[in-house]
C-alpha cells in the first residue's frame, strides 16, 4: 500500500494546478504536494507586480504558440487541446473572473494575486490534497510499481504517480536529482531579461518611453519591435525583453556582449528616412532643428541625437550639412548600445532550458524512460515571451499531464 496516488513535486504555478486537475478527475484520490521553501505559489504572489499575469488573450492555438522561443512547435499541438481560453474558463467556474488588458495580458479583476492563491488553496483544501513545505526532494526511486521519494528531514514517501513541477534554475545542481534518473537536462541559461549598456551615453535619458521602436542585435538576424524604455542601466522594455527570449542561447553565447542598434522610429528603411529628413530641410529650412523634435520622439531624445549629430541648439534645417544630416539619420534608425552584462526583469526570471522535451511524450507529459513519472512547466525546456505565456505552458502542460494520472 503506498501512501499517495500522486506525489507532486513542487508548490507553484504548475504543481497547484496538475494536483487540482488531477484531483478533479479522480475523487477520493490521495494527493500531496511537496515544497522546498517555506511558501506556496511564491512566483504566482509577484507575478505581474502583484497582479498575476495569469494568460494572454490570444485563443488560437496557432498564434499561442509563436510566442514560445523554446517549445513553439510541441505546444502548438498541445493548445489545441487546452489552451488560454479553457484556462479563462476554468477560472470563470471558481468565480475568478479575468479580464484582458490593452497588450493582451490578463489578470483577475481584483488585480490581485491574492485572488489567485486563495482559488488554488480553496481548491487543495476541497479535494483534500495535502501540502507539505520545507521538503527538498533529494531523490526519487522507481520501484516495480510505486515510486520512494526521499526529502530533506530524512523523510520518504511512497507514490504511483510522481508529477514533477520544480520550476526552472540557473543553476545545474538544481536539476541532479532528475538526471541522477538519466533523464537528459538542457543545461539552463537566463531568459527575459534587460540591457546594460556599457558607455551609458543615453543615461540621462532614464524614464524616457518609446512606443514604436526596433532593437537589433547587430550582425545577427535578432529583432524586435514595441515599446521601449531607458534606464540608468541601459535599455529595458517589452521589444528588450522579447528580444533576450528569442536571442537567449546566442546572447550566452557571446557572454552577454554585444551591440544592440535601435531605430527609435520602428522598422525604418533608410532610404525613405532620408528623403523625410531632406524632404522637411527644403520645405522648413528656417526652423530650429534642436527645439522641433520630428517622428513624435521624445524631446529630451531628440535633443540628445541632436547632440551625438554635432548639430549645435541654435541652427536652422536651411544651415544642416550633410555630413550631420546623415550621423541624425544614423542615430534616428541605429543608436548603438555597446551592451556589457544583463540585469534580471523584475520577478519575471525565467529559465531557457530544462527537461529536454525528446524525453517526454508530448501527448501525456509522461517520462518515456520511466512510467508514471510526469512533468509539467518550467522545469521543462519551455520558455516564452513575458505576459502571461510562461503561465499558460503551466496550465497546459500541468492539464495534459493530469489526463494521464487519472488512467
Amino acid at each position: 500500500m503506498t501512501d499517495y496516488d500522486l506525489v507532486v513535486i513542487g508548490g507553484g504555478a504548475a504543481g497547484f494546478y496538475g494536483a487540482i486537475q488531477s484531483a478533479s478527475r479522480m475523487p477520493g484520490a490521495r494527493i500531496l504536494i511537496l515544497e522546498k521553501s517555506n511558501k506556496v505559489l511564491a512566483k504566482v504572489k509577484v507575478s505581474g507586480g502583484g497582479r498575476c499575469n495569469v494568460t494572454q488573450h490570444c485563443f488560437d492555438a496557432i498564434q499561442l504558440a509563436r510566442h514560445y522561443p523554446r517549445g513553439e512547435k510541441e505546444l502548438k499541438r498541445l493548445f489545441k487541446n487546452y489552451q488560454a481560453k479553457d484556462v479563462v474558463d476554468w477560472f470563470a467556474a471558481k468565480n475568478v473572473i479575468l479580464k484582458a488588458e490593452d497588450d493582451g495580458r490578463m489578470f483577475p479583476q481584483t488585480d490581485s494575486s491574492q485572488t489567485i492563491i486563495d482559488c488554488f488553496l480553496n481548491e487543495a483544501v476541497k479535494h483534500k490534497i495535502k501540502i507539505e513545505l520545507e521538503r527538498a526532494v533529494q531523490q526519487v526511486k522507481p520501484l516495480d510499481n510505486h515510486f520512494e521519494i526521499y526529502t530533506s528531514g530524512d523523510k520518504i514517501y511512497t507514490a504511483k504517480k510522481v508529477l514533477i513541477a520544480i520550476g526552472g534554475n540557473p543553476n545545474l545542481q538544481f536539476y541532479q536529482w532528475l538526471q541522477q534518473l538519466g533523464i537528459r537536462i538542457i543545461p539552463p541559461i537566463p531568459s527575459l531579461f534587460t540591457f546594460n549598456d556599457s558607455q551609458k551615453q543615453f543615461k540621462e535619458l532614464m524614464g524616457i518611453a518609446v512606443p514604436n521602436a526596433e532593437v537589433r542585435i547587430a550582425t545577427t538576424k535578432f529583432q524586435q519591435t514595441g515599446p521601449v524604455l531607458v534606464t540608468h542601466w541601459g535599455l529595458s522594455g517589452p521589444a528588450v525583453i522579447k528580444l533576450s527570449a528569442w536571442a537567449a542561447e546566442y546572447l550566452h553565447d557571446v557572454h552577454y556582449e554585444f551591440t544592440a542598434l535601435v531605430s527609435w522610429v520602428g522598422p525604418a528603411k533608410e532610404d525613405e528616412m532620408r528623403r523625410l529628413l531632406t524632404t522637411h530641410k527644403t520645405l522648413h529650412g528656417k526652423q530650429k532643428i534642436y527645439t522641433n523634435p520630428l517622428f513624435n520622439l521624445p524631446q529630451r531624445l531628440w535633443q540628445l541625437l541632436c547632440t551625438l549629430a554635432e548639430i549645435e541648439s541654435q541652427k536652422i534645417w536651411a544651415e544642416l550639412p550633410q555630413k550631420n544630416l546623415n550621423k541624425l539619420l544614423e542615430g534616428i534608425i541605429r543608436s548603438a548600445f555597446h551592451i556589457k552584462g544583463k540585469t534580471t526583469f523584475k520577478e519575471e526570471f525565467v529559465t531557457c532550458g530544462g527537461v529536454d522535451l525528446a524525453e517526454v511524450d508530448l501527448q501525456t507529459m509522461e517520462s518515456k524512460k520511466i512510467k508514471n513519472l510526469f512533468f509539467a512547466g518550467e522545469v521543462l525546456n519551455i520558455d516564452g515571451e513575458t505576459g502571461g505565456y510562461n503561465f499558460q505552458s503551466a496550465w497546459t502542460t500541468a492539464y495534459t499531464a493530469s489526463q494521464k494520472i487519472k488512467a
